[in-house]
C-alpha cells in the first residue's frame, strides 16, 4: 500500500441527506471500493474524505422489479443481478456481462453504479445496461434527477454527473419479448482480464424478419462506452441478411479505436467488425 491510510478519513452516514451533503463538501462515495483501493494501493488517489453508503438503507436496498423495469439500488452487486431468476429470462445480458466482471471476489462487491460512475471506456457492464436503454438516477441536496444511460458519459472519465450527485439508482427496462440478446467480451483471458473490445446487442424482428428494434453497444473502442447508434439505423427495416454491409458501413462513424498497451486501433476495429457479425449472425 502506497497511500498514507492516515490521510484518508471516512464518514459513516445513516441517511441520504446526510450522506448527499458530505457529497455537496467534496467527500468522496465509498461503494464496492474495487476501483478506488486499486488507485489506493497504487499512491495514485489523492487525500480524500470517504463517505461509505453501507449504512443508507434505501442505497443498500435489494434490486426489484417495477413493472417491465428492473430497479437497482446504488449498492447492487454483480452477484446479486447473476442470481435473480426474472433478470436472467428477461434481462440475460446482465448475468453475461456480471460474470466477466473480474473475479468472484470483484462480482460480489463491485457495484453496477461504481461501473457506471467511474466512466472507464473499457466499463464491463456498461454495453449490458446502454443495450437495455438503462437510465439513471442522480441524486443531490439540489433535488433528483433521472438521466438516459446513453446520453450519460460526456468525455473520458467525464459524464453529467455533477460533483455534488450520487448514483442513487439504475432502471432497466426489459427488451421487446422475443429479443435476440448477444454478449461477447474480447481480452486477454477468458476471465480476470480488461477488455479489449466488448459488445452487447439486442435485436427484435417482425414475422417477415425484418429488424424493428436494434441495439448495439461497445466498450474500449472509443473515449466512452457507447451505443452504435448509425450501426443500429443502419439496420433497423431490413432483414438481417441485407443489413450487414450497411451495418459493417455504419460502425466507422460511431467508433475510434486507439493503440494503447492493451491493444491496437486496428486490432480493435478488425474485431469490432467480427462483433457486429457475430451480433446479427
Amino acid at each position: 500500500m502506497r497511500s498514507w491510510l492516515a490521510e484518508f478519513d471516512v464518514a459513516c452516514p445513516r441517511a441520504l441527506p446526510e450522506a448527499l451533503a458530505l457529497v455537496g463538501e467534496g467527500a468522496t462515495p465509498l461503494a464496492g471500493a474495487t476501483d478506488l483501493f486499486v488507485l489506493m494501493n497504487a499512491g495514485h488517489l489523492q487525500p480524500t474524505k470517504f463517505v461509505s453508503l453501507h449504512g443508507i438503507a434505501e442505497l443498500a436496498a435489494p434490486a426489484r422489479w417495477d413493472g417491465s423495469r428492473y430497479v437497482m439500488s446504488a449498492l447492487t452487486t454483480y452477484t446479486e443481478a447473476r442470481h435473480d431468476a426474472r433478470a436472467h429470462a428477461e434481462l440475460p445480458l446482465l448475468g453475461l456481462a456480471a460474470r466477466e466482471v473480474g473475479a468472484l471476489q470483484i462480482q460480489n462487491r463491485g457495484t453496477w453504479a461504481g461501473n457506471i460512475a467511474n466512466a472507464s471506456p473499457a466499463a464491463d457492464g456498461v454495453p449490458a445496461l446502454l443495450a437495455y436503454d438503462a437510465t439513471v438516477t442522480l441524486a443531490s441536496a439540489r433535488g433528483t434527477r433521472e438521466v438516459v444511460l446513453a446520453d450519460y458519459f460526456t468525455g473520458y472519465k467525464q459524464s453529467l454527473k455533477a460533483p455534488d450527485e450520487l448514483i442513487t439508482a439504475i432502471a432497466v427496462p426489459a427488451p421487446p419479448a422475443g429479443a435476440r440478446h448477444y454478449w461477447r467480451k474480447v481480452g486477454t483471458r477468458k476471465l480476470q482480464a480488461i477488455s479489449k473490445v466488448v459488445a452487447a446487442g439486442v435485436l427484435a424482428l417482425d414475422a417477415d424478419g425484418v429488424v424493428t428494434h436494434a441495439r448495439l453497444a461497445l466498450g474500449s473502442v472509443a473515449p466512452i462506452p457507447l451505443r452504435a447508434r448509425q450501426v443500429e439505423q443502419a439496420v433497423t427495416g431490413r432483414t438481417l441478411a441485407d443489413a450487414l454491409e450497411p451495418a459493417l458501413e455504419a460502425l466507422d462513424g460511431d467508433i475510434a479505436p486507439i493503440d494503447d498497451i492493451r491493444s491496437t486501433r486496428d486490432y480493435r476495429m478488425n474485431v469490432a467488425r467480427n462483433l457486429v457479425r457475430a451480433w446479427l449472425a
